[in-house]
């Protein structure tokens, strides 16, 4: 059970209206609507208070919606995390080249560095990915919007899986050789 339906049953098992519970937490009546209407979700302050008033305890009252909240948060951590990776990974490419050329040894190392962090991202997307039996996607697509794929989605998804595999890391490599091609020439003009 979700948190707008604990909210709304309740209300009702107590007989308040959205207008008498909101007076009694110190909220507005849409405050209440929206909150019955998944609309929006009720701070920890007004849980408390929720959880008080209903003489019932802040487990009972989130019940169901922890998993919920669980998936947002790594949908959110997924999210940063490519973002670092996509980063430094393209930093690692347009700087890495660079600084290799002028500075060699020191360039390389930096560009190391750049390209480590970028893979330790990589790295940490794929966990979330794995712990969440995420492989295609339709299924990061659908985990991110907070869906889940039904069983036959899921195994037509997974049938490509290979070869979406194989075409993601030829696609990738074939597009950071090039940008590393133009960065290199750019960087040739520019020095010389």
């Amino acid at each position: 059970m979700k948190v707008h339906e604990q909210i709304r049953k309740y209300r009702k098992q107590f007989n308040f209206s959205q207008e008498e519970l909101a007076d009694k937490i110190y909220v507005s009546r849409q405050t209440i609507s929206n909150w019955e209407n998944n609309k929006s979700y009720p701070d920890i302050e007004n849980l408390l208070i929720l959880s008080t008033l209903f003489h019932i305890s802040i487990d009972e009252l989130i019940k169901g919606d922890v998993g919920v909240m669980r998936k947002e948060i790594d949908n959110h951590t997924m999210d940063v995390w490519t973002g670092v990776m996509l980063i430094f990974l393209i930093l690692g490419v347009v700087v890495g080249i660079p600084l290799t050329y002028t500075l060699s040894w020191w360039g390389l190392g930096i560009t190391i560095v750049l390209l480590a962090i970028g893979m330790g991202a990589s790295i940490k997307v794929e966990l979330i990915k794995k712990r969440h039996n995420i492989k295609t996607f339709k299924e990061i697509v659908a985990f991110t919007e907070n869906k889940s794929l039904n069983p036959e989605e899921r195994l037509k998804s997974q049938k490509g899986y290979w070869k979406e595999q194989l075409l993601m890391i030829v696609g990738s490599t074939i597009i950071t050789l090039v940008l590393a091609l133009v960065v290199l020439i750019v960087t040739k003009l520019i020095t010389n």
